[in-house]
């Protein structure tokens, strides 16, 4: 008898997230959203888009089980990850190359145990925003009317 070989790990879930701000800091909004499947929106009264941006991807995380593949045009969460920014913050002491606090450092400490700790893989990639890409439109349409109702 053979043992059963292991189960591949199902594909992952592809979920794209935004954040929006009306100026900046001002009225924020936040989604993600897969497609032809759930979504969640939400916003903050006066917050900065970076963190817009930070929360939608912490909100998807939290929402939605097994491995996730997040795109988003926001290269601030994407190059986090792809560049490794979060080993040098941590490394650091929670300070940037200038020495000064990374900012948003509440959310990327919510956010980085989520994609580094949760025990599934989880993957970036960027998308250009506002360039007739389906997916980012619709969810940057979310962001925004979550940042409006505010």
């Amino acid at each position: 008898m053979h043992p059963e070989p292991p189960a591949p790990d199902p594909a992952p879930t592809v979920v794209f997230t935004d954040g929006s701000c009306r100026g900046n800091p001002g009225p924020g909004g936040w989604a993600w959203l897969v497609d032809g499947g759930p979504s969640d929106s939400g916003g903050e009264p006066h917050t900065t888009n970076q963190r817009m941006e930070v929360t939608a991807v912490v909100r998807a995380l939290q929402a939605l089980p097994g491995p996730l593949h997040v795109v988003s045009d926001s290269t601030y969460v994407v190059n986090c990850f792809k560049d490794r920014w979060w080993a040098g913050w941590q490394r650091r002491g929670w300070r940037n190359t200038q020495g000064k606090p990374v900012a948003n450092q509440d959310l990327w400490k919510e956010l980085i145990p989520l994609v580094l700790e949760s025990g599934r893989p989880v993957t970036f990639e960027w998308v250009k925003g506002h360039s007739g890409h389906r997916m980012n439109d619709l969810v940057d349409l979310l962001a925004t009317q979550a940042a409006d109702s505010q």
